[in-house]
């Protein structure tokens, strides 16, 4: 499947989607039933967080997954295969856990879902950039994160639809059943050609001596020059408006009354949206030069968020509101509208971003520690989302929404100026 340009865009799409499909069900699906159950914004945004603190850790795996390798399964298939499977066990645990009784538990199990997760993630990443050729790379991760959108509208949009037919744990079981089909189907069919380590001691890879000279390239790669500094920069900052990709949206859907399946479609267009915005987003970053798109497309994330603010503030829409039916103040339709609007725009215009911002770190990469240097890119950058839904929720929950989103935009915006300070090289 990796020895032709079709193979391996389809390859890496559904690889793609594996990730999307866990991570839509959590932070979609089950986010908005917590509202539902009573759990208040900031509980959500602290649940929200600890499902991306794995993949901000997930630099750590970067040279055991590059450094530890199975002759018969293959390098990269075996790292892959082996977390789907204990993503579908962890997910079965997470199961048999009411997270209204005992939300600590229910995200531990999680987190640890997620850890699996991450690592399989850094193993298909590895994979894609000694696989992927430079003139691919901003088709193929526009394509990368289009499955990613979609595996996020199948975990989420599709589990909301049949949540007034079906028990929660019957959900449980369909992402597991969904993982484990791109399982068999994609990832069992991944060949790869098994390289020797060039170091070995009595036939075991020196790690120690590996993982040293691994942690120098890497420091070196980041640290070494101004526009290494300036990548570091660019990752660990919000790239763009993140207020209406994480709990945000799911939390102002519930309140202002839509039921399961309206979120579910919301969530459906959203991620549709987003994926069209990946691929053609990418496509104009292969034309037009990374970063210049990029700085465009950061800046419009901004325009559907303070646009929703000045909705909900002109409405008094400030805190948020009370679930119950007899406390809570009338919907305005218009408010209604405006979620649609500003969520659907919004998902666009951060799939434009997305796969552009994943190709311009893979320019940005020396060839012999690419999976390690881009796994750290990776780690910030979640580690930018595990932070902005945590200080959100929070923010959300103390100050209001249109404060908060109108922070989310201003922050989102900051940057464009090391963007600015990367060299011309990593445009190409």
């Amino acid at each position: 499947m990796l020895a032709t340009r079709r193979g391996r865009l389809l390859t890496f799409f559904l690889l793609y989607v594996t990730e999307g499909i866990p991570l839509g069900f959590n932070a979609v699906a089950l986010a908005a039933l917590m509202r539902k159950q009573g759990l208040g914004p900031e509980a959500i945004g602290v649940f929200v967080a600890t499902l991306y603190l794995p993949w901000s850790w997930k630099w750590l795996m970067g040279p055991v997954v590059d450094l530890a390798r199975s002759r018969h399964w293959g390098h990269r298939r075996a790292w892959i295969v082996g977390c789907q499977t204990m993503m579908a066990l962890t997910l079965l645990a997470a199961a048999g856990v009411d997270f209204s009784q005992n939300l600590a538990l229910f995200t531990a199990v999680i987190l640890i879902h997620n850890a699996f997760a991450a690592t399989m993630d850094v193993a298909i990443d590895a994979l894609a950039c000694t696989t992927l050729p430079p003139a691919e790379r901003g088709t193929a991760n526009g394509l990368m994160f289009a499955g990613a959108y979609l595996g996020n509208a199948l975990g989420g949009s599709g589990v909301l639809f049949l949540m007034p037919y079906v028990p929660i744990t019957a959900s449980f079981l369909l992402v597991v059943g969904l993982i484990l089909a791109v399982m068999i189907c994609v990832s069992l069919r991944v060949t790869e050609p098994f390289r020797e380590s060039s170091r070995h001691v009595d036939g075991r890879i020196r790690f120690s001596t590996e993982m040293m000279q691994y942690l120098r390239a890497l420091l070196k790669s980041c640290f070494g020059t101004r526009a290494g500094i300036a990548s570091v920069a660019f990752a660990i900052l919000p790239a763009g408006a993140y207020g209406l990709g994480l709990a945000l949206q799911s939390n102002l859907a519930v309140e202002l009354g839509f039921d399961d399946t309206q979120i579910g479609w919301l969530n459906l267009w959203s991620t549709v949206l987003a994926a069209i915005g990946c691929v053609l987003g990418g496509l104009l970053s292969d034309r037009f030069g990374r970063r210049r798109m990029l700085a465009v497309y950061v800046l419009l994330t901004a325009l559907p968020t303070l646009w929703l603010a000045q909705r909900l503030h002109d409405y008094g829409w400030i805190m948020p509101q009370e679930l119950d039916p007899n406390a809570r103040p009338s919907v305005p339709n218009a408010l209604v509208t405006g979620l649609w609007i500003a969520a659907c725009t919004y998902n666009f215009l951060q799939g434009l971003m997305y796969g552009t911002r994943t190709a311009l770190f893979m320019d940005l990469c020396r060839a012999e520690i690419a999976a390690t240097q881009f796994t750290a890119y990776m780690s910030l950058m979640n580690l930018a989302m595990a932070y902005s839904a945590w200080w959100q929720g929070m923010s959300a929950e103390h100050y209001g929404y249109p404060l908060t989103l109108a922070l989310d935009a201003g922050v989102g915006c900051l940057c464009c100026i090391p963007l600015a300070l990367m060299s011309v090289k990593a445009s190409n």
